[in-house]
């Protein structure tokens, strides 16, 4: 047994000095120190030595496996460091040579959008929420005093998961959420996707939408209006003028359509605002009482007002962009344009 062990350290010895790679040095550990290695062997032939003998012979295998061991380490070392040095040599780089101009991310326009409106509403105290974008038919329709079979709902036809479960065609929900867990003075805006039966230039299945809600003493129109003024304002330009035309809002009234003075022409006139000087850009309005008394709201002592802005329309007015499809076609040369 101890010539086995002998012939095993110098053999071994010898293979790992010859050694020249990294994995030529795991082949020769594997040969000599894996399960089924001569060393391992060696441990379990001991059952053939006399008993009187197996301390002794046990004793030299475990001085040979850690003095393999060592030189395996040291020798590992140097393969690495050699290695190395071949890397660093084959792989220098030239930094004097020109540097691949490789393109930067930006973000979405539609995110730029939502981004920038948030920014402007938070300090003046809203509160940002989102919700699900699979919702109930109560949330959605009946909080907001649309009741089933109302005509109201085709303005606003959706996708139906069940006769009570659909894809939200506003982020109104979280507004009644909202109200039906706290009382005012709220104020809160809800950006998020939502989904309508529409697809054209200028509509599309899934688009986006950011919702305010102000709930509190004594509100009237000439607060949604300085509102929309400032935010308006804070979209394009200081000169941006609002103007309210009367329309039919159910969970609104009264309610209003908001032009936007043609960032475009200032208002003189041009093919962007087909000759008018104005853009129609979103919906507002005071909170109907029925929708605050159904959400808990003494409609008596309080007044709100809500408005609600789609996204991709801010955008193709801000940017000029001509077709809403172009938005998700994840087209990189139309995205590059949006960086800052």
């Amino acid at each position: 047994m101890q010539e086995k062990i002998t012939a095993l350290r110098a053999d071994c010895t010898q293979e790992i000095e010859q050694c020249t790679t990294s994995l030529q040095l795991q082949e020769v550990k594997v040969k000599y120190m894996g399960k089924s290695g001569l060393i391992t062997a060696l441990l379990k032939g001991m059952k053939d030595v006399a008993p009187e003998d197996r301390p002794k012979v046990g004793s030299m295998v475990n001085q040979l496996r850690n003095e393999l061991e060592s030189v395996l380490e040291k020798k590992t070392a140097e393969i690495a460091e050699m290695e190395l040095q071949h890397k660093l040599k084959s792989e220098k780089v030239d930094i004097s040579l020109k540097s691949l101009d490789e393109p930067l991310g930006t973000l979405h326009p539609v995110t730029l959008i939502t981004q920038q409106i948030q920014e402007m509403l938070i300090p003046l105290g809203f509160k940002v929420l989102e919700g699900p974008e699979i919702e109930t038919d109560y949330y959605s329709f009946q909080a907001l005093n649309i009741p089933k079979d109302h005509p109201a709902r085709d303005m606003q036809d959706t996708f139906y998961i069940t006769d009570s479960i659909l894809l939200r065609p506003h982020t109104s929900p979280m507004q009644a959420r909202f109200m039906e867990n706290n009382q005012p003075p709220i104020k809160i805006v809800c950006p998020g996707k939502v989904f309508r039966s529409d697809s054209d230039a200028s509509h599309s299945p899934v688009f986006h939408q950011i919702e305010g809600l102000v709930v509190d003493k004594h509100l009237t129109l000439c607060d949604l209006k300085g509102t929309l003024e400032y935010i308006a304002q804070n979209l394009f330009t200081k000169d941006t003028k609002v103007r309210f035309r009367p329309s039919y809002f159910p969970f609104t009234e009264p309610s209003v359509e908001v032009d936007l003075s043609c960032s475009n022409c200032g208002g003189k006139g041009c093919s962007l605002c087909k000759g008018t000087g104005w853009i129609e850009v979103l919906g507002a309005g005071m909170v109907n009482p029925f929708v605050l008394e159904n959400c808990g709201i003494d409609s008596k002592q309080y007044t709100g007002y809500a408005f609600g802005i789609g996204i991709e329309r801010i955008a193709m007015i801000k940017y000029g962009i001509p077709d809403i499809r172009l938005f998700y076609e994840n087209d990189a040369r139309f995205l590059r344009q949006f960086k800052k």
